[in-house]
């Protein structure tokens, strides 16, 4: 299953200092904390408030699995690119494809990826169906 809309959504990221190591290059950790702002800022570009989420309706997004494959190393000062696109959806999980890319979707793909995330009762931690309203009818 593919989202209806094929292409992903966007989130610039700019290598500072501070994400690179003592060779100059963005540390591998580091990748993870821009896909993660990545799918934040997606979810966000679909309506979802994650602080409402949690305070008024009790639920929560946590990533179940990630799987990454490192291409190329980004370094200091790189313009980067960061995706997310929705490829499955069940009732309690969704995968989102995440690529990381110099410059533009054009550029050198540096991050291929996949997360799955899972929608939890914040009380309980045991997994809710995800409403129709967050992605539509596009269930597997």
């Amino acid at each position: 299953m593919t989202s209806r809309d094929d292409k992903p959504f966007q989130w610039p990221v700019r290598v500072y200092y501070e994400d690179t190591d003592a060779q100059g290059v963005v540390y591998y950790a580091n990748y993870f904390r821009f896909l993660e702002r990545a799918r934040t800022e997606w979810l966000r570009s679909l309506g979802v408030d994650m602080v409402s989420l949690m305070d008024d309706e009790r639920r929560i997004f946590v990533v179940a699995e990630v799987q990454v494959r490192f291409a190329a190393p980004a370094r200091l000062s790189d313009h980067l690119i960061v995706t997310a696109r929705l490829t499955n959806l069940t009732r309690v999980s969704f995968d989102i494809e995440q690529k990381i890319y110099r410059g533009s979707l054009e550029g050198e793909l540096l991050i291929d990826g996949t997360v799955k995330a899972a929608y939890l009762d914040a009380d309980t931690m045991r997994p809710k169906r995800i409403p129709t309203s967050l992605f539509g009818e596009q269930r597997s």
